[in-house]
């Protein structure tokens, strides 16, 4: 039973017989001798390009499909009855339900601060949603395994739901802009139900939305997997950022705060670096770190809140990230 998941896993997400064509192509038609990085840069390019693509279209579909029954006026319903830490819960699962970037889950954030919710839970919100959705849940098993992939989800929800939970415990309400809070809208808005038609057109019409939103990252995020896969020397990555520099994953986590991209985007770097002898805690604080904590959203989070709160954030973010990081390295030294 175990061979034929893995079996399919290989066939369905990783597609190992489209990166045996892809390589068959490049070295049988194109005659490029296989043992040169360029071989290796190419082949990890038009694979990565073609497999994030193809699964990428489907999962968008799927998840957006599901995410149709739970638009912004029905989650702040269902957000306003939960009160406490069960509602830092709810608030960061119903964030992995939305494929949003970091900057465009902030409308959100600021639609249900309008609405009453208390802060803390819009902020397991606002870090949940650009961390972990469903789509990057089967893209993670597709490069990785399914229990880095589930422990990824995990640790990002855990994260969610103590960063917004600490936010409540410290009172940061006062901190957030008044034009957010002075005209508070009525949660009591009701959706018509969409018809299973209608819930197609709008999971197709987000995967021609999120595929342009996204398509530029995605290759700029493969064309640097590529040339780290290809070009830079295991050795020179591994001084920086391998199991044996104690600074790995803080490292880590500086480099991904300034870029900006979707997880889809990030995924190819991750991969290129686990390839190299890179730890997993190590990649996947980059991930964290760009998805949650990129320079763009931030300076987008500090239209609609003060300093303070922002400092808060970030610092239980990335507090949460770096230790994060180090467990999962000291977990893969230990048992892998």
């Amino acid at each position: 039973m175990k061979d034929f998941f893995i079996t399919i896993n290989d066939i369905f997400l990783k597609m190992t017989w489209l990166e045996s064509a892809v390589q068959y192509i490049l070295r049988e038609w194109f005659q490029i001798d296989e043992s040169t990085m360029l071989f290796s840069s190419l082949s990890f390019f038009i694979y990565d390009v073609i497999k994030i693509f193809l699964l990428l279209s489907i999962l968008i579909y799927i998840s957006s499909y599901i995410q149709s029954y739970f638009t912004p006026e029905r989650t702040r319903k269902i957000l306003s009855k939960i009160k406490g830490v069960k509602a830092n819960i709810v608030g960061a699962l119903l964030g992995t339900l939305t494929p949003f970037c970091s900057c465009s889950s902030i409308p959100i954030f600021i639609g249900f601060t309008k609405a009453g919710l208390p802060v803390g839970v819009t902020f397991s919100f606002l870090i949940s949603s650009p961390l972990v959705d469903l789509a990057s849940v089967i893209l993670l098993a597709s490069i990785f395994n399914w229990t880095i992939a589930l422990a990824y989800v995990v640790v990002g929800i855990i994260i969610a739901v103590i960063g917004g939970t600490l936010i409540s415990i410290f009172k940061m309400d006062k901190y957030v802009e008044e034009f957010v809070t002075k005209n508070k809208e009525s949660i009591d808005i009701e959706n018509p139900e969409l018809t299973k038609k209608e819930r197609r057109l709008y999971a197709f019409d987000q995967v021609k939305e999120i595929i342009h939103r996204v398509w530029i990252y995605i290759f700029i995020g493969v064309g640097i997997g590529a040339i780290i896969h290809g070009y830079i020397p295991e050795e020179i990555i591994s001084k920086v950022l391998g199991q044996e520099n104690p600074f790995s994953v803080f490292i880590a986590t500086i480099i991904g705060i300034p870029m900006y991209a979707d997880i889809f985007g990030t995924l190819p770097i991750a991969e290129a670096l686990v390839l190299k002898g890179v730890g997993i805690g190590t990649v996947l604080a980059f991930m964290m770190a760009v998805t949650a904590l990129s320079l763009p959203s931030l300076i987008l989070l500090k239209k609609v809140v003060k300093f303070k709160l922002l400092l808060t954030f970030v610092g239980i973010v990335t507090a949460g990230i770096i230790i994060t990081g180090y467990l999962f390295n000291i977990f893969e030294y230990i048992f892998i």
